[in-house]
This record gives C-alpha cells, sequence and structure tokens, in this order.
C-alpha cells in the first residue's frame, strides 16, 4: 500500500507494541464484507498504520513547505506532530468484532470506547502516551472528540478529506480488487496545505481532490453498500439477537462454551471484556452453536459462517410497506420466523457535503486556495462535485430467505407452492426491485 512505513519515534513504536492496539490485526476492516469480496481480509490493524503513514508525510510536507517559520500565521507548527501521529495511529483502537452490527446490538460506541482506551490508567497505550507528558493522553483523546484546539490537527484525521478516508479508500478497493476506488494520492499530497482555519489544497490541484470524491462515491455504492454484504450483516444482526434472547432462557448455554460473550448479554461489561472480544472469538461461539438445540441460533449460526446470503429487493419505503407486510405473512407461511428472516435495511451516505453549522454532524466543506490565498468551497468550482453535493446515494433493500425464490432449496414446495407464486409474482411484475 505505502510501502515502507516509517516509525521515527519511539512512543509510535511502542503504541503499536501495546496489548490493545495489537487486538486490531485480528479485526477486519470490512467486516461482512469479506464475504463478498474474497480478497478484503485486512484488518483495522494495517488500515490505522496506513493511516499513521498518511499522516506523517503530510507533517513532513506542512514543516518543509508551509512551516509557521517560513510562512507566518497559518502555517504549521511542527510541536504539532507527535499528538497528530499518535491520534491517527489510534484512531480506530476502539472498534470491536464485527464493528457496526455488534454496536447495533450491544449498544457499544467504537468513538468512545477508543476515548476510554486512551484515558484509562489502566491500558498500556495510555501508560506509554502518560510518558511522553502528563496529560498528553487526554490531549490525544481530545484530537479524536475534535475538541482539540487546533483545526489543522483534527482536519487532518476527521474531516471530508483526511488520511483516514484516503487510507480505507485506497486500501479497500485493493483488497476487494476494485479499480474505480483508486485516486491520486502523491497528487493531493503535492497540493495539500494548512491556514488557519484547518486544512485546504491548491486550486492546481482540484481535480485530484474531484476524483477522490467521485471514488468515495464508487466505493460506496459498489462496495460498502454491497447487497451480499449487507445481507450477511442482516443474518449476524439477527444471530446476535437471536443469542440475547436465548440467553434470557438458557443462560447455561453461553456459560459452558460463550462466556466472553455474557457481560454483553447481560448489558454490563467492562473495558477489559470489551477486549477480549475480537472477530476469532465471535467465530468461534458461532460454531459452537451449530451444537445447539436452539434452532433458529442453529441456522442462523450455520447460514453465517456458511455464507448463505439473504435474497433482497429494493423498495420505496413510503408506498410499499403494505406490500412488505404481504411478503412478511407470505415468508412466514412457509415456516420462516420474518423477525429472523426478513428484514428492512437502509444505507446512505453523503460523498460530499457542504458545511452545515445546524447539522448535529457537521462536515468540515473542502476548500480549495488561489494563488492570492482566497479559499473557495470545493462545488463552486467542480461541476461534477456540485452534482453530488448534499445528494444522499444508497437504497433502501427488503430481505427474505433464498428459498422463497430459488425452488432447488425448496423442500417443501408441494406443500406451499402457491404461497411460493404469490411471493415470486410481487417481485417479477416489477412491485419491488431486485
Amino acid at each position: 500500500m505505502h510501502q515502507y512505513i516509517h516509525v521515527q519515534h519511539q512512543v509510535i513504536l511502542d503504541l503499536i507494541d501495546s496489548k490493545e492496539f495489537q487486538r486490531l490485526r485480528r479485526i477486519k476492516q470490512l467486516g461482512t464484507a469479506s464475504l463478498t469480496f474474497h480478497g478484503a481480509e485486512h484488518s483495522r490493524f494495517s488500515h490505522s498504520l496506513g493511516v499513521y503513514e498518511i499522516s506523517r508525510r503530510i507533517c513532513d510536507i506542512f514543516h518543509r513547505n508551509y512551516s509557521v517559520e517560513k510562512i507566518g500565521t497559518g502555517g504549521w507548527d511542527d510541536g504539532e506532530r507527535l499528538i497528530t501521529l499518535c491520534a491517527a495511529l489510534l484512531h480506530d483502537v476502539g472498534h470491536g468484532p464485527y464493528s457496526h452490527t455488534f454496536e447495533h446490538i450491544f449498544q457499544t460506541n467504537h468513538e468512545a470506547l477508543t476515548v476510554q482506551i486512551i484515558c484509562s490508567p489502566k491500558t498500556e497505550i495510555y501508560q506509554i502516551l502518560n510518558r511522553v507528558e502528563a496529560g498528553f493522553p487526554e490531549k490525544v483523546a481530545s484530537v479524536i472528540q475534535k475538541k482539540y484546539p487546533n483545526p489543522q490537527v483534527i482536519q487532518m484525521i476527521s474531516s471530508q478529506i483526511d488520511a483516514d478516508r484516503m487510507d480505507y479508500l485506497l486500501r479497500d478497493a485493493y483488497f476487494t480488487g476494485t479499480e474505480y476506488g483508486t485516486f491520486d494520492l502523491t497528487r493531493i499530497l503535492q497540493v495539500i496545505r494548512p491556514y488557519q482555519g484547518g486544512i485546504t489544497f491548491g486550486m492546481n490541484g482540484m481535480h485530484a481532490v474531484e476524483d477522490y470524491i467521485v471514488s468515495r462515491y464508487q466505493m460506496y455504492v459498489q462496495v460498502y453498500f454491497h447487497p451480499t454484504s449487507r445481507a450477511m450483516e442482516v443474518i449476524l444482526e439477527h444471530l446476535l439477537q437471536r443469542a440475547k434472547e436465548v440467553y434470557l432462557e438458557n443462560k447455561e448455554i453461553f456459560s459452558n462454551h460463550s462466556p466472553l460473550l455474557i457481560p454483553f448479554l447481560e448489558n454490563h461489561f467492562t473495558m477489559d471484556d470489551y477486549l477480549r472480544l475480537d472477530d476469532g472469538v465471535l467465530n468461534t461461539y458461532f460454531n459452537h452453536w451449530l451444537d445447539e438445540s436452539d434452532s433458529l441460533l442453529k441456522d442462523l449460526s450455520y447460514r453465517f459462517l456458511n455464507r448463505k446470503p439473504l435474497k433482497s429487493c429494493r423498495f420505496d419505503k413510503q408506498n410499499q410497506e403494505k406490500l412488505l407486510q404481504t411478503m412478511r405473512s407470505l415468508v412466514e407461511k412457509t415456516g420462516f420466523n420474518p423477525t429472523y428472516y426478513t428484514a428492512v435495511h437502509s444505507s446512505f451516505d453523503l460523498p460530499y457535503d457542504f458545511y452545515r453549522p445546524e447539522s448535529n454532524k457537521q462536515r468540515t466543506q473542502i476548500e480549495l486556495q488561489e494563488k492570492d490565498g482566497t479559499l473557495v468551497e470545493l462545488s463552486k468550482v467542480s461541476q461534477l462535485v456540485e452534482a453530488l453535493a448534499g445528494q444522499g446515494q444508497g437504497d433502501q433493500r427488503f430481505y427474505f430467505p433464498k428459498e422463497m425464490v430459488d425452488f432447488s432449496l425448496q423442500d417443501n414446495y408441494d406443500l406451499f407452492s402457491e404461497t411460493y407464486k404469490q411471493f415470486n409474482a410481487h417481485i417479477h411484475n416489477g412491485a419491488l426491485i431486485e
């Protein structure tokens, strides 16, 4: 990806070697997407190193060309380098197994846990950072919380074009084998520069930035929102939800072979409990559940471990809720519990947005700098970005068992043939779109 990654500070090497950071080796960057794109086995560990390396290169460029000593107000103070690099390296350290699905079921928050890991005196990461100076862990955490007083440091790691996004787009494109996710990182680093309000890009690099926005759009549409990846995410979510319900009925199951999950099933976990979980732990538990008596827990585990995705159709939620309810009823009639074998799944993202101060999640807009120092917002000079700006991309899909449309999987076709025909009619007559 970035060829040689230069580690120039002992504190960075010590952080990489910490047990909390090494845990990221065992968490896939793309979660269930690896079940669609078989090469996407890369980890949050490698991504975090990549974010560090891009941030290090930017710091070098700023120090060489735009230091406060050279350009005065708005220039880069290289005294901010270490805190920037630590925050870049640690920005994802709070991610859990199958991050976003796990968060939804067990109400965890990876950003809050990242801050907790950095600021807890119990962690190796805290102890390493605190050796720099007293209060240094809290300063690093404030960058991730977007509270640090220097906007240049924050925007290098968290903005609409930052080291985090630049690394994961290139890395995810490489490992999924999707060429359209690539963009010219070298050119972007040639035109990036600091200013008093944060980070901007030279006007002569507008097309490289534009290409980055389009690449991000393509990656979300083609990779991150892929229907099969989302189908496996639905199965995983329903599997964990079923585990919570089974636990209330029979706690002995989990005491015997899934003990590390119990604190989360009881909704009372510590940071140590959280740090012991990773993708491998959950997959091992799913394997154990293949032998359990609960038919739903057993079947959902089988479908997830053996990549048996649900099928789906796109729909307009406002106008087709009644139709979806009819289809759920047909699914139930053939013997599938609609709670676990149907789902409505929505995925939307803004490829680029303007700064909206009234929004709960404000986005720092991308600024281009003219030769005279004037700043221009990106969509004002790019018709392509203007067309994408503020436009949510994605879709809503109705998920259901593949057995409903694949006759070869239907052991009871004769018994429910009319039901299957009715279900397929709703799809094939154009009411929903596969």
